[in-house]
């Protein structure tokens, strides 16, 4: 069970890093405004979709990742 924890943080872990690294950054908007990049309605409802499940799914796997980590500090595996 002790091996099992330490393999689902080290992939939660990975989950989590690949999910926020993936997300756009905030400033893409801003610059779009400057540069003169004109987006259709849909193309804005697609990014903010992408974006939402993104921020979910950072989210879920932040919170399986506290979840792994309490159960392993428990001590009850040893």
């Amino acid at each position: 069970m002790r091996t099992f924890l330490i393999v689902a943080q080290i992939v939660l872990a990975f989950a989590i890093i690949i999910t926020v690294l993936v997300q756009p950054g905030k400033m893409d908007g801003f610059m779009n405004s400057i540069s003169g990049t004109n987006e259709t309605f849909f193309a804005k409802n697609k990014s903010k979709t992408k974006e939402a499940f993104l921020v979910k799914l950072t989210v879920l796997f932040s919170v399986l990742f506290a979840i792994t980590l309490i159960i392993f500090n428990l001590k009850i595996f040893k």
